[in-house]
């Protein structure tokens, strides 16, 4: 279920770090009940989820970005990059 490793990580002024798990796991858990296309997702560590093979990589990074940005965690001037 989970074939694809990722690292997803968040512009912090010059520097990329990676993202909280708590950060992930939010996004994990709203996700679970709200869109289907998310559910192969599973939050590992600071940085770093398992992905389904059906999960589209730009999308689900577009959705973390809006999530995070909503949550207060990702100022309006970061961007999110997932690494796949």
């Amino acid at each position: 279920m989970y074939a694809r490793r990722i690292q997803v990580q968040y512009q912090n002024g010059n520097e990329w770090l990676p993202c909280p798990l708590k950060w992930l796991d939010s996004f994990a858990m709203r996700n679970f009940t709200n869109d289907q296309i998310f559910d192969d997702t599973l939050p590992v560590s600071d940085g770093s989820m398992e992905i389904g093979t059906r999960v589209p990589i730009e999308r689900l990074r577009e959705a973390m970005e809006d999530w995070f940005r909503r949550k207060s965690y990702l100022p309006k001037e970061s961007k999110l990059r997932v690494v796949g």
